[in-house]
């Protein structure tokens, strides 16, 4: 790899780590919800709950504004629109509130990597817009921010179903190297989409991202 390579891949595992400090540990964008519902119930629930939302769900649109937000090459008027369009895409108030904090607790903790674009940002700035708009303006490669944020994503919700008691540390390594192949497909995908192209088949999942707001005895916060 070249330097620039290099330090890319650097900064992408850094800000996509789950030890950066955005929380995200603490959502489960639904899956909890759809456990209690008994929509998922073990790892190959698990898989086809990941492969839906990749192909068709909230990875899917997170993945398209993440695109467009890199293209927008730091404008402000342009990331904006972005950000509020992220945000009233999110399906449910806590939805709303995990893509919100994790893009805030994101902004703030990434400007260890000083750059105007923070200041082109608006203050309530979705997740994957805020990625998208940092990796851009660092000079990181689109397919790269996109293969590393929807690797990260489905990481974190496999790390949830664990904790949810859907499989083992095991199942969830197969499960992450058996989505690897979808995952770049999604990326690939998402590198030549645009707004046109965001739109989402996940009906249960979204029901089950409401019906958690209600749920009595729960571990995450979405």
């Amino acid at each position: 790899m070249t330097p620039n390579e290099t330090q890319s891949l650097l900064r992408l595992m850094a800000w996509l780590s789950p030890a950066f400090p955005v929380g995200g540990f603490a959502y489960s964008g639904g899956l909890e919800g759809a456990v209690h519902d008994r929509l998922v119930a073990d790892a190959a629930g698990l898989k086809a709950w990941f492969t839906i939302l990749l192909g068709h769900g909230a990875l899917w649109t997170d993945a398209v504004l993440l695109s467009c937000s890199v293209k927008a090459e730091g404008d402000p008027h342009r990331l904006e629109e972005l950000s509020e369009l992220g945000l009233a895409l999110a399906g449910s108030a806590e939805r709303h509130l995990e893509t919100l904090s994790l893009g805030r607790a994101f902004l703030t903790a990434a400007q260890a990597w000083p750059d105007p674009v923070f200041k082109a940002l608006p203050a309530d700035c979705p997740y994957p817009v805020a990625v998208g708009a940092v990796a851009g303006a660092q000079g990181i490669g689109l397919q790269q921010a996109l293969a590393a944020y929807l690797h990260a994503g489905v990481s974190q919700g496999v790390s949830a179903g664990i904790r949810l008691g859907l499989c083992g540390q095991q199942a969830g390594v197969a499960l992450l190297a058996a989505l690897e192949p979808l995952i770049a497909t999604t990326a690939e995908r998402a590198g030549t989409a645009g707004l046109d192209d965001l739109g989402t088949a996940t009906v249960q999942a979204d029901i089950a991202a409401l019906r958690h707001e209600m749920q009595v005895s729960r571990l995450f916060r979405s």
